[in-house]
């Protein structure tokens, strides 16, 4: 079993419950944990939830479970040290990383992605708008394909990036005109902090945000320096079909990132910390940049921002990439953190506003 929460000790038999007065009520991280514990097995039992959950509470993870396997077909049980792709959560970490160059001076947000990119043929577009999504950048995704011929070799940034000044794709409007999800938009910033570095994204992420924060299994996918993964998954869809390289796995930024639950709580307390960025910096970051008319929330520098009906604060991202799906949630407030990782694509668990209700319903008399 990879499940660990808070247990009574009347629970675990090292107190007698006797005739006595009646036992106290259950702490709350132990009534969070039963109640996260008996939602994600019935997802799994009924509805195929593939994957590894951990719930924080003021910086202690009071429940972290596994459920199902790496490989469906090998069914070698998942571990709660088990590494996933966690797609579009990696934009977070790229968000840092460029803050981290902004506040050594290499960088300003409003400075045009020219500067730090020769030829990038799309006049205008500034570092901030890339991070807020307000680029108009053509996707990647769609015109890659077009231009890169050699399907069996993998994309890298610099490719796509070679692509954009090349054949200059048609953006999608002008700069700054309003919101649209841009995962190019976080190609082109990772591009940039290898530029003004001198370093693979891979191995900058690695020394400089990684290793310091002990984040042991957590990597960024590298086709031509593959990593040894000890409690490594396979990808599924939906009906259980494995997911296979793809050619444009090799681009970071906008996804890439492998990791585990217990080490994005380990980047997730280290938010709350000045170890990476001065909080200022952070605050920015979780400030509304652009309203994303779709999901009626607001996009801030690498994180999505809502407020829930209580008036809390929540920061989060999802993601999916090529069977693998992800959510990252914190509630600043009152340091909650909900980090759900998939191996096979399933949104079962519900709306954010779902867990977050799971958690505040441990309070009700």
């Amino acid at each position: 079993m990879n499940l660990i929460v808070v247990i009574p000790l009347i629970a675990a038999g090292l107190l007698s419950a006797g005739t006595g007065p009646a036992p106290s009520p259950e702490p709350r991280s132990v009534v969070i944990a039963q109640k996260f514990d008996s939602l994600f097995t019935s997802l799994s039992q009924k509805r195929g939830f593939n994957g590894a959950v951990l719930v924080g509470i003021h910086g202690t993870a009071v429940y972290k479970h596994a459920f199902g396997y790496s490989d469906l077909r090998a069914k070698k049980p998942l571990d709660v040290r088990s590494v996933f792709q966690i797609a579009s959560v990696s934009k977070q970490f790229t968000a840092v990383a460029v803050m981290m160059l902004k506040e050594q001076g290499l960088l300003r947000y409003d400075d045009p992605v020219s500067a730090y990119i020769p030829g990038f043929p799309y006049a205008g577009v500034t570092v901030r708008q890339l991070l807020a999504h307000r680029s108009g950048l053509p996707n990647y995704m769609y015109f890659a394909g077009k231009y890169w011929k050699e399907k069996r070799k993998a994309l890298t940034n610099g490719d796509v990036i070679a692509m954009l000044v090349k054949h200059k794709p048609r953006p999608e409007f002008l700069p700054d005109r309003r919101y649209k999800y841009s995962n190019t938009g976080y190609v082109v910033l990772a591009h940039i902090v290898e530029r003004l570095s001198g370093l693979p994204f891979d191995e900058y992420m690695e020394r400089t945000v990684f290793a310091p924060l002990g984040m042991t299994s957590t990597f960024v996918y590298n086709p031509s320096n593959r990593k040894t993964v000890e409690y490594e998954t396979s990808g599924h869809s939906r009906n259980r079909r494995k997911v296979y390289t793809d050619f444009l796995d090799g681009v970071s930024g906008d996804k890439g990132i492998y990791s585990t639950v217990e080490d994005l709580f380990a980047w997730d307390q280290a938010l709350y910390t000045e170890r990476l960025v001065q909080q200022e910096t952070l605050d920015e970051a979780f400030t509304p940049s652009s309203y994303d008319m779709k999901r009626d929330n607001n996009y801030g520098y690498g994180w999505r921002i809502d407020t829930l009906d209580d008036g809390s604060k929540v920061v989060y991202h999802g993601g999916w990439w090529r069977g693998y799906n992800s959510l990252f949630l914190r509630r600043l407030d009152d340091h909650t953190t909900i980090i759900i990782l998939c191996n096979k694509v399933n949104w079962s668990w519900g709306e954010k506003e779902d867990l977050i209700g799971l958690i505040d319903s441990a309070d009700a008399p």
